[in-house]
């Protein structure tokens, strides 16, 4: 099958097509012929080599962890999916790639209103926006702040944010406040004067800080909270110096969550936005595009 792959670590450049053997199912296992993958910020840094100490890396590799497709093989003591079942969620061994190997439980049913592309738009992001979310102890009332509202991992905070019942201030660029507003959110330019321009629209604070940005945006935070409670990071490696808490992998990858979710967006509850699409031998441009950050909703390969 052909896969992306790397050998060392490195910039965009140690990513490359590769010829490799068709995995088999081990027991609890399906495989799944994908059709589309999600390209996350996380697959950039594994890549470099800068996440060695949170998931360790063997190489050879083949990035990523988010798919869509159709189950292909079953592996043993597989009974709540079946060979043909469209679905999406995580792989066990590495996305870029014709075919992966999943966990059977941690896959949901594709519904038939939702396309491949933004199927793989979701599980990450609404694993990670949900397990913020709890972090934070977000309730009804309370204004949330939201670093990196327009990327794939804020759109879904925003409005799970607002679901809660919580007043949502999402910073993104300028080319990304109508979009934000438009899910729900009271939209605000990043950069100089934040913390002014924050107390501006939340004369009472903000409750709570979910910085998915990762840029620089911590200082302000500690700020406008008076102090590192309630807030958390998942794109920020500087949160330990800073006394804050980074939110480390996927905790939970709940099959029963996402097939709610799911179905969400297929009805159109749930905005998923797909920001770019690439074939599968571009991985190399997805991930500088990744990389270079500011993108609007997520950047997705599509598998042939």
């Amino acid at each position: 099958m052909k896969a992306i792959v790397f050998d060392t670590f490195g910039g965009t450049e140690v990513l490359h097509e590769a010829e490799t053997e068709i995995p088999e199912p081990g027991p609890g296992q399906v495989r799944v012929r994908v059709r589309a993958v999600g390209v996350n910020p996380v697959d950039g840094k594994i890549r470099s080599g800068i996440m060695e100490a949170i998931f360790p890396t063997t190489l050879p590799a083949v990035p990523g962890g988010e798919i869509a497709g159709v189950v292909d093989a079953l592996g043993e003591g597989v009974d709540r999916l079946k060979v043909g079942d469209e679905v999406l969620g995580w792989s066990d061994t590495g996305a870029y790639a014709q075919y992966a190997l999943a966990d059977a439980a941690v896959l949901a049913p594709k519904p038939a209103g939702l396309d491949w592309t933004h199927a793989a738009a979701l599980p990450v992001a609404s694993d990670g926006a949900d397990r913020v979310l709890d972090l934070l102890d977000v309730k009804a009332g309370e204004t949330l702040l939201i670093h990196g509202a327009s990327g794939a991992l804020g759109t879904v905070a925003v409005q799970l944010a607002v679901a809660r019942g919580a007043r949502v201030i999402g910073t993104a660029g300028p080319a990304n406040q109508e979009y934000v507003t438009s899910l729900g959110a009271t939209a605000l330019v990043y950069g100089e004067d934040l913390v002014e321009r924050v107390r501006a629209l939340a004369p009472k604070g903000v409750d709570a800080v979910f910085d998915a940005a990762g840029k620089g945006a911590l200082e302000d935070s500690i700020t406008l909270r008076g102090g590192t409670d309630r807030i958390v990071t998942t794109a920020d490696f500087r949160a330990r110096e800073l006394g804050v808490v980074f939110a480390e992998g996927p905790a939970r990858r709940s099959a029963a969550r996402l097939a709610e979710l799911a179905q969400q967006a297929a009805d159109g509850a749930l905005v998923t936005t797909v920001g770019a699409t690439y074939p599968l031998a571009d991985a190399a441009k997805a991930q500088q595009t990744s990389d270079a950050g500011h993108n609007r909703g997520k950047l997705v390969l599509t598998v042939d």
